[in-house]
């Protein structure tokens, strides 16, 4: 339909007039979507648990507190003192249970009073919900993750400490280990260390309980990992070989200076695409026991090396190509195996996602629990936002080469935009709770769906 410009413009010159008042405006109507996600799931009780063994019981309570944690990620909020915006929302405090939200400082000082204890079982509820919808999904294949990440702080905190930083040289942090699944895109389980340690510190005893957390649920099921080349051990191989697990992991080729005589010794390479060819080979280091399959990839990639130039000592160079090696014990062809380790560059777009809208890289206290506590909340908004999708769509994916995820989610920040961040009304006519949101096709139809979903499930 062809309309007039006169009929589609208008003058607007005045500026209105500006006036407060507390009529029961949310600005987060679409919090109502995970209001009924947590009470499908229990939610608030399971935190609660959490903190029983705690003999001082503040009045808002340290489940209240993690509770409150989340919601304040999910919002799009950062720092504790970013609370006194949405203090007064009446959505929020609904979905909370209470009729007014703590103030900052007893915000930070419960979580201050939190400690290791605290800090285990809430991993474990993590785990427990992780772990729940894996064995409801019932997969035959789970591919686990492991990586570390560098949390960085301005000022001093408990349990950080100066190293390897790219970005932020000299800055204390943390760094991490962390397992994410990739069918479900959800981080498993995290083990906090220190800025100043190798990736491999304390990794062996992670990887391993968290297989055994996920054959304990999935005893039939085939489980995978991939590592970097910071993991690669002969320990760490070894003990996945006897635990009947399938891996792939990068080959350093800074530890090994076999592997460049055995790179630049090689004159003939089998075709792999049109970028890539390979061999591969069942080689070992000298300090090993038993051999392991090798797959060597040349890269065509004629650019220009910018970075610091290393001496030829241990990195084979040849203009035009990058060389990498990759140790398996999988029996698929070079070409499904180099796509399957490279599918692992899915848990750095996680990575990304817990950092930018679920705000995992901010340090809010200077007590170590109380940022372990801080980062699991960010876990929990992540896995919470995944969950609340799998519930309520189909899968739309089968197992890819790369392994993506199950399902094309949604990311937090764009549930956010679309769905969370609406404006509403509180009312009560005839004494029946209302809230009154604008008719939007778009942001109907999906609240509809996501709320009839969760009454389905029920």
């Amino acid at each position: 339909m062809k309309c007039s410009k006169a009929s589609l413009h208008r003058k607007t010159h005045r500026i209105p007039d500006i006036r407060f008042e507390d009529q029961r405006l949310t600005s987060f109507a679409g919090l109502i979507l995970f209001q009924s996600l947590f009470t499908r799931i229990g939610l608030k009780k399971k935190l609660s648990n959490c903190f029983r063994h705690l003999k001082v019981n503040p009045i808002y309570g340290h489940g209240f507190t993690v509770m409150l944690l989340i919601v304040h990620l999910l919002l799009g909020y950062r720092q504790l003192q970013d609370m006194r915006y949405y203090r007064d929302d009446p959505v929020v405090r609904r979905l909370l249970g209470v009729k007014r939200l703590p103030d900052v400082a007893t915000l930070s000082r419960t979580l201050a009073g939190m400690d290791t204890c605290s800090v285990e079982k809430l991993r474990q509820l993590n785990r427990r919900q992780v772990l729940q919808r894996m064995e409801e999904l019932g997969l035959a294949r789970v591919t686990l993750d492991f990586d570390g990440s560098v949390l960085s702080t301005s000022r001093f905190a408990e349990g950080t400490a100066i190293g390897f930083n790219r970005r932020k040289k000299g800055q204390r942090s943390y760094y991490p280990l962390f397992c994410t699944v990739a069918q479900t895109g959800q981080a498993l389980d995290v083990w906090h260390r220190p800025g100043n340690v190798h990736d491999s510190n304390g990794a062996e005893a992670f990887i391993l309980a968290c297989i055994r957390e996920v054959r304990a649920i999935a005893p039939r099921a085939t489980i995978e990992v991939r590592m970097d080349s910071a993991f690669f051990s002969d320990a760490i191989v070894g003990r996945l070989e006897s635990e009947g697990v399938e891996f792939t992991i990068s080959v350093p080729f800074e530890r090994f200076a076999k592997l460049k005589g055995i790179v630049e010794g090689r004159k003939r390479w089998r075709y792999l695409d049109q970028r890539c060819s390979f061999f591969d080979m069942q080689w070992k280091p000298d300090s090993w026991q038993q051999k392991q399959r090798f797959i060597f990839i040349r890269t065509c990639n004629r650019k220009q090396h910018k970075g610091p130039l290393q001496l030829d000592m241990f990195i084979p160079y040849e203009y035009g190509y990058d060389f990498k090696v990759i140790v398996t014990n999988k029996g698929l062809s070079a070409k499904k195996a180099l796509a399957f380790h490279n599918g692992r560059g899915s848990q750095e777009g996680i990575f990304a996602e817990l950092k930018s809208h679920a705000q995992m890289d901010y340090i809010p206290t200077r007590r170590q629990a109380g940022n372990q506590i801080y980062m699991l909340a960010a876990m929990l908004a992540h896995n919470l936002s995944r969950e609340m999708q799998m519930m309520a769509n189909k899968r739309q994916r089968g197992t890819t080469e790369k392994r993506a995820p199950l399902w094309k989610f949604t990311q937090l920040g764009t549930l956010r935009r679309n769905l969370i961040q609406r404006a509403g009304r509180l009312t009560r006519p005839q004494r029946n709770l209302t809230l009154t949101m604008s008719a939007n096709p778009a942001v109907k139809s999906e609240l509809l769906h996501y709320l009839n979903a969760f009454n389905q499930a029920a």
